[in-house]
């Protein structure tokens, strides 16, 4: 059997064959002959200057890449300095018809009942997208469904959407303000002359309300600027009391609640499974839109119909 660089001979040793080493291989090993190698320096390993540097510029690109990413998952910037608290409007004190009787109305918006409140403020008009830009640059809050879609340069002035009724109750107590009760909701809308609508008894058109747009949302195509339809503003001026979006209040919702409603200042059930949201939406047909219309949700929800506005005890 011959191997690599070994031959075997044919003599024996006590009856072993016995290998050993070729003579020209002996001749390569001979002392006179055999130059030990000089080890050549590596050209693979760089100096340590140039690891680091490499590594700094690692770092630069890498919080480059990040700060792309944070400004694509955030609005557009908007000068905060600009964006103003919206004004708060008298409702004086005094009585009024909360409901509704006969057919026309919903088993749970009757029956009809006077109620007196006393005088207390609320907002002009919805919160605005640039509003709660404010207040989430203030809190570091959890921001809306859908506020990857909000360019502040273009709809600052839209009433916000997504919020759910804990972010709305958060952003009026950070104004020094509260969501309004049911009751007051209504009175702002609908004064004291028990109308349908916050203009009238005249049913909505497009002069007079944003509704019936069907259901796929765009800020830009189906939100209007929270002080529009000039027409339709309710007796005390309030803007959007019907259209634009819903507006979380902040009583629980409860199914017979006015037949047991106190007749002063009702403030709602003590708890329940669902929130109380007034006004429709930018989706809704005309029915969704009347004075006294009431409608609810659980108070976790966040979707492209429900914004809010605030109030304040005088």
């Amino acid at each position: 059997m011959i191997g690599i660089g070994w031959s075997v001979e044919s003599s024996t040793n006590q009856g072993r064959k016995v290998k050993t080493i070729p003579s020209f291989v002996l001749g390569r090993l001979n002392a006179s002959t055999y130059q030990p190698r000089t080890p050549r320096r590596s050209t693979s390993l760089r100096p340590c200057w140039m690891i680091v540097l490499t590594i700094l510029l690692l770092l630069i690109s890498n919080t480059n890449a990040k700060a792309q990413l944070d400004r694509l998952g955030k609005p557009k910037a908007l000068d905060q300095t600009a964006v103003a608290d919206t004004p708060l409007v008298e409702i004086p004190a005094g009585e009024f018809a909360m409901g509704l009787d006969g057919m026309q109305a919903l088993e749970d918006e009757r029956p009809k009942h006077q109620i007196w409140l006393p005088a207390f403020l609320i907002d002009l008009h919805e919160v605005t997208a640039g509003q709660y830009a404010s207040f989430l640059t203030a809190t570091n809050r959890l921001a809306p469904w859908e506020w990857d879609r909000v360019d502040l340069s273009q709809h600052s002035n839209r009433p916000v959407i997504g919020v759910d009724w804990p972010d709305a109750d958060a952003y009026c107590q950070w104004k020094g303000r509260r969501l309004p009760t049911e009751a007051e909701w209504e009175k702002s809308a609908r004064g004291t002359d028990g109308r349908l609508y916050p203009w009238g008894n005249q049913s909505p058109d497009k002069n007079l309300a944003n509704f019936a747009l069907g259901a796929r949302f765009s800020y830009s195509q189906v939100l209007m600027p929270a002080q529009s339809y000039e027409q339709g503003k309710s007796p005390y001026g309030l803007y959007q009391m019907a259209g634009n979006v819903w507006e979380w209040v902040q009583d629980w919702y409860g199914a017979d609640y006015y037949k047991t409603s106190p007749e002063r200042n009702p403030q709602g059930p003590e708890q329940g499974k669902f929130k109380v949201l007034r006004g429709g939406s930018w989706s809704d047909l005309p029915k969704y839109l009347l004075t006294y219309g009431r409608f609810k949700l659980p108070p976790e929800t966040r979707n492209s119909y429900t914004g809010f506005r605030c109030a304040k005890s005088q």
